[in-house]
C-alpha cells in the first residue's frame, strides 16, 4: 500500500462537487431550487452554448445577506436544516447544503444579490473554489448567479459532456418540470438570445401545459384532484386518446419535486388499462403532496427514485382517484359518415389528440395495393429497383440455417414395433416438429420465376397463412410477415436510391413538439425526408408536414411520425443507419397487412410475386419465417401411410 495522505482542500471540494454537478443542467437544477425556495415569484434562466459557456439565473426571491456570502459558498452550509432531526421533516427543495460550494469548485461564478432591507447590493466572485472580489453595488432585490465555463479546471470531466444542443435540451427539461410543478411562479427560459418558454406565474397549471406541450394536448385534459388524511393530489391527466410508446408524458412531482416512483406509475398505468392499448402510457401532470414522514428521504442529488411507507394505500387510492375522473368524461372519439368525394379524396379524420385534420388524398387500403400489384405487377415491381444501403446486407436476419429432424433419417423404418410406438410417443410428447430446410431462391424452387407456373394455390388457412402445392411439398406462406417483409425491402430500397414517393397533403398539417421531439426531427430530418416525409419549421417548436410516405399506406401517417419521434428522441445522439433501420422494420409491421384478413387468391399471388424480388425473403425485419414448408413424406407419415 502506498503513503496515506490527506487530501488538499481544492481535491476535496472537486470531488464532492462531482457527486452534486456533472453537467450544466445540474447547476441549473440546484439554483433553481434555491430561488424557489428564497420565496422568487419571478426567475429568469439563459443559457449559451446549453450551458458550456454561459449560465445566468436571475430571481426576484429574499436575497442573500452579505453577512452569509461567505458561509453560502462552504461545503455543507445551509439554511434549511440544522441537524439531522430535521431531514425527517425537510420540506424545501435545496437543502443539502453543497450545491454552491460544488458549483464554485468547477465553474467561474458571479453573484449578485440584495435582501429587501439593504441599501446596496453585492457583487462576489469566486472561481474555481477561491475568492476573487467582494464588492458592493446597485442591484434589485433578489439574486442573479453568472456561471461561466463549466469544468474549466477539470477538462477530463468537461470531455464527457455531450454537444451544446443535447445538453441545452436537458435544461430545457429540467425548467419545463419545474415550472408544471410551480404554476404559481412565473419562468422564463432563454437559449441563445432566444425566447424558449414563458409561463406568466398565474397560478394555473393548465396554463403552463399550454405552454409546454400546446394546444392539442391543452385542449384534452381532465381535471384530477383528491384530499384524503395528509394525502392531496391536484393536476391533469390526459384522455386516453393522447398517448406515447414510453414513460416520456408521465410527469408527477411528490412535495414539488420531480420524482420517479414504480408504485405511482403503476397506479397511473393501471387507471388506463381499460382505455388505452397494450404498451401505450398517457400524458400526466400530477402535485402530490404527501406528510414528509411517510417518504424515505433521499439526500442524494443523482437520484429521484421516492420509497414509501404506505406503498399500497397511496396506489389505492391514486388509482382510484385517476379512474374516476377519466369515468367521468365522455371518451367517445367523434366520428363522421364519410361523404361522397371526388375519387382519389378522403373526409377529415382524427389525428393523435383527437382532433380534426385536414383532408387529404386518399391512401389505398392494404388489400387494394395487393390488388394493384396483380393487376400491374411489373410496375409496381420497377418500384423495388435500386441499390440497398451499405449496412443493410448486415442489419437484415439471415434465413435459417437447416437442422436435420430428429429421430430416424427420411425413409428408414424403426427397426422393431416397440421402437416405433416409442417413436410415436416421441413425437406426441415434442409435438408438431417440422423439418426447417433452407431453400434456394433461384434453384428452380418455391420463389423462383421458373417455379411460379407450377405453383398451385390451394387456399388461405386461417385467414391468415397461404398454402401452396409445389414439387410435393406443402408451403405455407404468412401473409402478414411476407407483406411486412416487402414493405421493409422496398423502404430500404428507396431510401438508398432517394426515390421514395411522397402523397402531397393540401393544406399542410401543423404539429406542435415538445423540444425534445424537435430536437430529434433536426438530426434526423435527412432520413424522413429519405422516407418520403416533407417536413418544414414554422416558427418555434411548430413544423409543417407538407407530404407524407407513399408506400406507407392504411396508416395514420401523422400518428407514425409523431411515434417515430418520440422512438428517435429516445436515443438523442446516438441515433444511426441501424436505428432508422429498426423503426423502418416496425413502421412496416404496421403497415401490413394483418393476420384474419382474408385475401383473395390474386392478392395472395400478388404477395408470392412481390417476394420474388426480395434480396431475402425467408424471414421478415424481426426475424420471424414468412414460410414454412411440410414434405408429402411428412404428412403421410402422419396418416401412417408410410412407417
Amino acid at each position: 500500500m502506498g503513503k496515506i495522505r490527506v487530501l488538499d482542500e481544492n481535491t476535496v471540494n472537486q470531488i464532492a462537487a462531482g457527486e452534486v454537478i456533472d453537467r450544466p443542467s445540474s447547476v441549473v437544477k440546484e439554483l433553481l431550487e434555491n430561488a424557489i425556495d428564497a420565496g422568487a415569484k419571478a426567475v429568469t434562466v439563459e443559457i449559451k452554448e446549453g450551458g458550456l459557456s454561459l449560465i445566468r439565473i436571475t430571481d426576484n426571491g429574499s436575497g442573500i445577506g452579505a453577512d452569509d456570502i461567505h458561509n453560502a459558498f462552504v461545503a455543507h452550509a445551509t439554511s434549511k436544516i440544522k441537524d439531522a432531526a430535521d431531514l425527517v421533516s425537510v420540506s424545501s427543495l435545496g437543502f443539502r447544503g453543497e450545491a454552491l460550494s460544488s458549483i464554485a469548485a468547477v465553474c467561474r461564478v458571479e453573484l449578485i444579490t440584495k435582501t429587501r432591507d439593504s441599501v446596496t447590493g453585492i457583487c462576489y466572485k469566486i472561481e474555481g473554489g477561491r475568492e476573487v472580489s467582494l464588492e458592493e453595488i446597485g442591484a434589485p432585490d433578489g439574486t442573479t448567479f453568472l456561471v461561466r465555463d463549466i469544468f474549466y479546471n477539470t477538462p477530463a470531466r468537461r470531455k464527457f459532456l455531450k454537444t451544446s444542443q443535447t445538453e441545452g435540451l436537458y435544461i430545457s427539461e429540467l425548467v419545463e418540470r419545474i415550472a408544471m410543478s410551480r404554476p404559481d411562479i412565473s419562468f422564463r427560459l432563454i437559449m441563445n438570445g432566444q425566447n424558449k418558454l414563458y409561463t406568466s406565474g398565474n397560478g394555473k397549471l393548465k396554463d403552463v401545459i399550454y405552454s409546454i406541450f400546446g394546444k392539442d394536448i391543452a385542449s384534452n385534459l381532465i381535471p384530477v384532484k383528491l384530499k384524503l388524511a395528509g394525502l392531496s393530489v391536484t393536476g391533469f391527466v390526459g384522455k386516453p386518446v393522447i398517448n406515447r410508446g414510453n414513460r416520456a408524458f408521465e410527469n408527477y412531482f411528490v412535495n414539488g419535486r420531480y420524482v420517479k416512483s414504480r408504485v405511482i406509475s403503476k397506479a397511473i398505468e393501471d387507471a388506463y388499462k381499460p382505455y388505452m392499448m397494450q404498451h401505450k402510457y398517457p400524458f400526466t401532470v400530477l402535485l402530490i403532496d404527501i406528510p414528509p414522514e411517510l417518504l424515505d428521504v433521499n439526500v442524494h442529488p443523482a437520484k429521484m427514485e421516492l420509497r414509501f411507507r404506505q406503498e399500497e394505500a397511496l396506489y389505492q387510492e391514486l388509482m382510484k382517484a385517476i379512474g374516476t375522473a377519466i369515468r367521468t368524461q365522455e371518451l367517445v372519439v367523434e366520428t363522421r359518415f364519410k361523404e361522397e368525394l371526388p375519387r382519389g379524396t378522403h373526409v377529415a379524420e382524427k389525428n393523435t389528440y383527437g382532433l380534426a385534420k385536414p383532408a387529404v388524398p386518399r391512401r389505398p387500403e392494404p388489400f387494394e395495393t395487393l390488388r394493384l400489384l396483380a393487376e400491374k405487377p411489373q410496375e409496381t415491381k420497377d418500384r423495388a429497383q435500386g441499390d440497398t444501403l451499405d449496412t443493410q446486407e448486415e442489419a437484415l436476419p439471415q434465413a435459417p440455417v437447416s437442422n436435420a429432424a430428429a429421430g430416424q433419417p427420411a425413409g428408414t423404418e424403426p427397426s422393431s414395433v416397440s421402437e416405433q410406438k416409442n417413436s410415436l410417443k416421441n413425437e406426441a410428447r415434442q409435438g408438431e416438429v417440422f423439418d426447417a430446410v433452407q431453400m434456394e431462391l433461384f434453384d428452380d424452387r418455391l420463389l423462383s420465376k421458373k417455379a411460379r407456373s407450377r405453383h398451385r394455390l390451394i387456399g388461405q388457412l386461417f385467414e391468415t397463412y397461404w398454402l401452396i402445392e409445389y414439387e410435393e411439398k406443402l408451403f405455407i406462406i404468412d401473409q402478414h410477415a411476407a407483406h411486412e417483409k416487402v414493405l421493409y425491402e422496398r423502404t430500404m430500397k428507396d431510401m438508398a436510391a432517394r426515390e421514395a414517393s411522397s402523397q402531397l397533403l393540401n393544406p399542410s398539417i401543423m404539429l406542435h413538439l415538445t423540444d425534445r421531439q424537435r430536437a430529434a426531427l433536426e438530426e434526423n430530418m435527412e432520413y424522413l425526408v429519405r422516407l418520403g416525409f416533407e417536413i418544414s419549421n414554422f416558427g418555434g417548436n411548430t413544423y409543417s408536414v407538407s407530404a407524407l410516405p407513399a408506400n406507407l399506406f392504411s396508416l395514420n401517417q401523422v400518428d407514425l411520425l409523431i411515434e417515430l419521434l418520440d422512438d428517435l428522441a429516445d436515443e438523442i445522439g446516438h441515433v444511426g443507419s441501424q436505428t432508422i433501420m429498426d423503426r423502418v422494420a416496425s413502421m412496416s409491421c404496421k403497415a401490413a397487412v394483418k393476420g384474419n384478413m382474408r385475401l383473395t387468391p390474386a392478392e395472395a399471388d400478388a404477395l408470392i410475386d412481390e417476394l420474388l424480388t426480395l434480396d431475402n425473403p425467408y424471414a421478415c425485419p424481426h426475424g420471424r419465417p414468412t414460410i414454412i414448408s411440410m414434405t408429402k413424406y411428412e404428412i403421410e407419415k402422419k396418416f401412417r401411410r408410410v412407417l
